[in-house]
C-alpha cells in the first residue's frame, strides 16, 4: 500500500492493511449509485467499484490506517473494479461535498494559477513553523503534477498536486476534481503516489464521464433568487479560501510492517494536523 489519507480535500497512521482478519468483506456495490442525496449519481460500469460512507471509513481507518476524524467527511469511496484499495497497487477516489453554495465561475478565465501556487507554497512555508513547534514534520507544496484547467462547458476544475513530507524523496499526489452544482460542489479527491499520475489523469477523465448531477441540481438550474451563493469563486476551490475550509491532510510517509511506504494524500492546504512524527497525518 502506498498511500494514506487525512481530510478534507484531504492523511495517517499505523499498518495499511486491513488489521482484522475476520471482519466482514467489504460490501461493493455497482452499476447506478446515487450521490449526494440523490442529487448525483454514479454509473459504475465494470471498471469501478463504490463503497458507502461506511465502507470508505473502513478502508480510510483500519486497512489505510488513519485516525477516525480523517473519515468523518468522507461520504463514499470509488474504486477500481479487481484491484483491493489496502495493497500496494491499490489507489480510490473519495466522495466529499462542499455545501458552501453555489460558486461562481466568473473568475475562472482570470486567474494567474503560477501567482496562486507560489502563494499556496508560501503559506505552505510559513505553517511550518508551527508544525514544527507543534512536533509535526514538514510540509513542501513542490508544484503542480497536473496544472489547474477550468472546462466551463461541464463546469468541472481540475488540478494535482505534488507533495514532499519531511524532505523526503517519496511524494505524494493530490489529484482533486470539483463538479460544480447548483448550490453545493461534488469532490472526488484520488488517494495515490505520484509513480500513480499517469494512471489517476486516465481513469478519472473515465470516472467523470460516468459522474453526474441530475436535473434540477445541475449547475445551470441556479436561481439567483432563491439560491445559497459560496463566498469564493473557482479561484476558492483550488488555493486558500476552501483549503481553510477543508482542513490540510498533513502527511508522512510511513514503514509498514512489510516495508512499504503509506503515503497520505492531501485534498487541501491548510488545517487540522492529525499525526505526530513517526505516523501518517490527515
Amino acid at each position: 500500500m502506498k498511500h494514506a489519507f487525512m481530510l478534507a480535500a484531504l492523511t495517517i497512521a499505523a499498518p495499511a492493511l486491513a488489521t482484522s482478519p475476520a471482519a466482514a468483506p467489504l460490501a461493493y456495490r455497482t452499476g447506478t449509485v446515487s450521490l449526494l442525496g440523490g442529487k448525483a449519481t454514479l454509473d459504475t460500469g465494470s471498471t469501478l467499484r463504490y463503497l458507502d460512507a461506511a465502507g470508505a471509513r473502513r478502508v480510510i481507518v483500519d486497512e489505510w490506517g488513519n485516525p477516525p476524524e480523517a473519515a468523518d467527511d468522507a461520504l463514499g469511496m470509488i474504486v477500481p473494479a479487481g484491484i483491493d484499495p489496502a495493497t500496494r497497487d491499490g489507489w480510490a477516489v473519495v466522495v466529499t461535498e462542499s455545501r458552501d453554495g453555489h460558486v461562481s465561475d466568473s473568475d475562472a478565465a482570470k486567474i494567474n494559477y503560477d501567482k496562486l501556487l507560489r502563494d499556496m507554497q508560501a503559506g505552505t512555508a510559513e505553517a511550518n513553523k508551527e508544525r514544527e513547534e507543534a512536533g509535526y514534520g514538514t510540509l513542501e507544496l513542490v508544484g503542480w503534477a497536473d496544472p489547474p484547467r477550468y472546462d466551463a462547458a461541464t463546469h468541472k476544475m481540475y488540478w494535482a498536486k505534488e507533495l514532499a513530507f519531511d524532505g523526503s524523496d517519496q511524494h505524494t499526489l493530490n489529484y482533486a476534481v470539483r463538479i460544480l452544482g447548483r448550490d453545493n460542489v461534488l469532490e472526488l479527491n484520488a488517494v495515490a503516489g505520484m509513480t500513480q499520475l499517469p494512471q489517476i489523469k486516465r481513469d478519472m477523465a473515465t470516472l467523470l464521464s460516468q459522474v453526474s448531477f441530475a436535473p434540477g441540481a445541475r449547475y445551470e438550474d441556479f436561481d439567483g433568487k432563491t439560491d445559497k451563493v459560496a463566498a469564493y469563486g473557482i479561484a476558492g476551490l483550488v488555493g486558500v479560501v476552501a483549503a481553510k475550509k477543508l482542513g490540510l491532510l498533513a502527511l508522512l510517509p510511513l514503514l509498514l510492517k512489510k516495508g512499504w511506504i503509506v503515503i497520505a494524500a492531501a485534498l487541501g492546504l491548510l488545517g487540522r494536523v492529525f499525526g505526530r512524527k513517526g505516523g501518517a497525518q490527515a
